[in-house]
């Protein structure tokens, strides 16, 4: 296997070794490939898979919480709590979708529910309620997801009451998520405000003992990079010894990352991590039909060049392959994602391990 380039390479291992994953991220992203992840999962007492691939024995996902747009942003300045909308997408993903609970968590009342709930999903405002009976929105959703049974812990990337703030390229400053995501300037820097915002100690708990730790696909500077802003959390990542795997992003946003390539992404979020962040960076190289790049192209967005020798020259290694599916929308292959993910970490800890006793 070459060190310049990697490719997955499952039945390698053998036997099975149960990985604690931990996946950072926010937006449709995150809880995309939560789904994968959760086919992994096995809790005690449940068959571990036959075919010696690897299996998740503990998942948790860090989500972002800048969102003040929509339902979220609504329920966060009526009742003062973090935005739910990506948490509650999260549930959602880890849950058993086929059951009645995870459907009406996702129901969005429309027009004729009365002015007061419109444009509301009824997970949001159940979170909301569990808030204010609990007192404390982390404990609201813990309590949430017990009740979904989903298969994982859910952790808000800080329980603070952070904004963005964006300086553009060219100098002005834009203060919150929505208005940067509207904005059609370059986004220079980024910042959390306040500064000082701290994670969870369960969060910090959750990624130093993983083996595993992903970030994306999500918008680069509004659902990735804000959880790289909380104090604590890039220190922890880095000080972890858990194989670390950027999941880059498919298509570029126009108003987030128009004209960057896989390792400009890579370098961005190494910049805000304060250092090397990523072991692997999995870049899908399969072409996007022409259909749905004409489409994309109507929206100023084009699929991400997958420059594989600039990856490398950060000390990242790329892992490529062909990593969506097209419908509506150009997204992820949430299994093939989750699969090619769990194979990369377990053949890269059997390489370590065999290091470590060669040595």
């Amino acid at each position: 296997m070459s060190s310049s380039h990697f490719t997955s390479s499952p039945g390698f291992y053998a036997p099975s070794r149960a990985l604690r994953v931990v996946a950072i991220g926010g937006g449709t992203g995150l809880s995309t490939l939560l789904r994968g992840l959760k086919r992994h999962v096995r809790r005690p007492g449940e068959p571990l898979p036959t075919d010696g691939a690897p299996h998740i024995s503990n998942l948790s996902a860090i989500v972002t919480v800048t969102d003040d747009g929509g339902s979220s942003g609504r329920l966060r300045k009526e009742f003062n709590i973090l935005p739910p909308g990506d948490i509650r997408n999260c549930i959602v993903a880890l849950s058993e979708e086929e059951k009645l609970l995870s459907r009406l968590f996702q129901h969005r009342f429309t027009a004729g529910s009365g002015s007061g709930l419109e444009g509301h999903s009824f997970g949001n405002l159940f979170l909301t309620a569990l808030t204010a009976v609990m007192g404390d929105f982390s404990d609201a959703v813990r309590e949430s997801s017990a009740i979904l049974a989903t298969r994982g812990h859910i952790y808000p990337a800080t329980k603070a009451d952070v904004q963005l703030e964006a300086t553009m390229s060219d100098g002005t400053i834009v203060r919150g998520e929505t208005n940067i995501t509207a904005s059609q300037g370059r986004i220079a820097e980024l910042r959390l405000l306040p500064a000082d915002a701290c994670p969870l100690s369960q969060t910090l708990d959750a990624i130093a003992q993983a083996d595993l730790i992903t970030m994306g696909p999500g918008s680069l500077f509004t659902s990735l990079a804000p959880n790289l802003l909380v104090q604590g959390i890039p220190e922890a990542i880095a000080a972890s010894p858990a194989v670390k795997i950027y999941v880059c992003n498919l298509m570029t946003q126009a108003n987030e990352s128009l004209g960057l390539t896989a390792a400009d992404h890579v370098r961005i979020l190494q910049r805000y991590g304060k250092g090397r962040l990523f072991d692997f960076a999995q870049v899908n190289t399969a072409p996007i039909s022409q259909a749905a790049q004409e489409k994309y192209a109507r929206e100023n967005q084009e699929p991400i060049l997958a420059d594989l020798d600039a990856i490398r020259a950060l000390g990242v290694t790329p892992v490529a392959g062909n990593y969506a599916e097209e419908a509506d929308l150009v997204r992820h292959a949430a299994n093939r994602v989750a699969n090619n993910l769990l194979a990369v970490a377990e053949e890269d800890i059997a390489r370590r391990l065999k290091m470590a006793i060669s040595s």
